[in-house]
């Protein structure tokens, strides 16, 4: 067996001509871009092939994989069906029809991944500290799928609901395999750390006991921060960084649309309790939904201001679009699905036009805008300035001046992704 990487690797022409499946993993948006444009491809090199596309993508994208030429579409709990597809192959050959379910939630007894195929931890994303520093950084998952039914999210549309819990000895065995390759820094992937906190706990103070000098950061709803914050100071003694938090928006009426279950000045009491613990907290936002207005946009970056936020939020944060793919719960929404249009498979979503054509152009300028800033790495604050500025002058209003105390760095990753962002041009040409 053997491992590619296509954020990182090349297609290896003789491995694959006498491949008998190809499996390619679709995690996130941009893992499933760069799978489509792989494909053809992969077709090419490995013509015996049988192809499955797996993960939290494949089923909300499955007709579109098939007509690429797809055999097997898998979601959810996967690994009992990938073991059953291998099975197949070897003992029958070619498999005409796809015998596993495309969604299953079924309780999984999981096994230490095996991650001895993949490129050295070295030349993924490190965390990077406020003096400027950086660790190396490896990644663990506690958990999958999430309580919650946040209609944007694209973890809904599978797990519906559903979480399941990845035993603490099997993550713990996986973080220690890391941090032999040299991780001190572990990015858990849950969809939400405290979905379980029991669970998140447990493996928060294993993780402690176990590598006293290795941090961690994890992803927590707003809510939970809430619900939970007896919590927030044990896991800051057990290592955690900062927790990054789908705020979404400061508008109550478009996180009503979103279903967040948090209102705006939710945001503000989470911010004072990770505070108080000593947590960083890294909001995330969809800055630019068919809701948005250049005033409630304006709104968001005087929020960040005024709660000396801005070194905590990545400019491409300040520029994303909303994401509309197939399946989405959004599309319960009564006539919304009417003001979109028609599904496209380059972009794997629905596209839609703002009702203000000021909002799309604010939204295209501003992301034009951050790419230029980031190729001159200018600092956070300093392309929050020019988002600040480019913004008010968008709302033709005058431009306050920025107070000094915009907040102080904190710790991060060095690539910020998130489930809606683009794959670079380098990510595509990798294949």
């Amino acid at each position: 067996m053997s491992c590619f990487d296509l954020s990182l690797q090349k297609l290896d022409p003789e491995i694959l001509e006498h491949a008998g499946l190809v499996a390619l993993y679709v995690g996130m948006h941009t893992a499933t871009r760069i799978a489509v444009q792989a494909l053809p491809r992969v077709k090419q090199l490995a013509p015996k092939a049988h192809l499955c596309v797996y993960g939290l993508y494949a089923p909300m994208n499955e007709a579109l994989l098939r007509a690429l030429g797809v055999g097997t579409v898998l979601g959810g709990e996967v690994e009992p069906a990938l073991l059953a597809l291998c099975r197949r192959l070897r003992i029958n050959g070619y498999p005409m029809t796809q015998c596993e379910p495309v969604i299953s939630l079924a309780k999984v007894d999981f096994e230490v991944p095996d991650r001895s195929g993949l490129p050295k931890l070295s030349r993924y994303a490190r965390l990077v500290l406020p003096d400027g520093s950086t660790r190396i950084a490896g990644f663990a998952e506690g958990s999958r799928g999430c309580k919650h039914l946040c209609r944007h999210c694209p973890v809904v549309p599978v797990y519906q609901g559903k979480f399941r819990i990845v035993q603490a000895d099997v993550v713990m065995e996986d973080i220690r395999q890391q941090v032999e390759q040299g991780a001190c820094h572990i990015s858990f992937g849950d969809p939400d750390f405290f979905n379980g906190p029991t669970h998140g706990m447990r493996l928060a103070r294993a993780l402690h006991e176990a590598f006293p000098h290795v941090t961690f950061d994890a992803t927590i709803k707003i809510q939970h921060l809430i619900d939970h914050a007896e919590l927030l100071p044990e896991l800051r003694r057990s290592g955690c960084l900062f927790i990054t938090s789908a705020v979404e928006a400061v508008d109550d009426n478009i996180l009503r649309f979103l279903d967040k279950n948090h209102s705006s000045r939710d945001f503000d009491r989470a911010v004072a309790l990770t505070r108080a613990a000593g947590i960083a907290l890294a909001p995330t936002f969809v800055a630019f939904t068919p809701w948005t207005t250049l005033a409630g946009y304006l709104a968001m970056l005087e929020r960040l201001v005024e709660l000396r936020l801005v070194e905590s939020v990545p400019p491409v944060q300040l520029t994303i679009r909303l994401l509309v793919p197939a399946g989405s719960y959004l599309l319960q929404l009564p006539g919304f699905r009417e003001a979109l249009m028609a599904f496209d498979p380059t972009l794997l979503g629905y596209p839609w036009v703002h009702s203000d054509p000021r909002v799309d152009r604010l939204q295209r300028d501003l992301q034009a805008l951050v790419q230029r800033c980031e190729k001159e790495l200018l600092a956070r604050r300093e392309v929050f300035a020019a988002v600040w500025r480019m913004a008010h002058e968008a709302a033709e209003r005058p431009v306050p001046e920025l107070p000094a105390d915009l907040g102080s760095p904190i710790p991060h990753l060095s690539e910020p992704w998130y489930c809606c962002a683009e794959p670079t041009q380098q990510q595509l040409q990798s294949f």
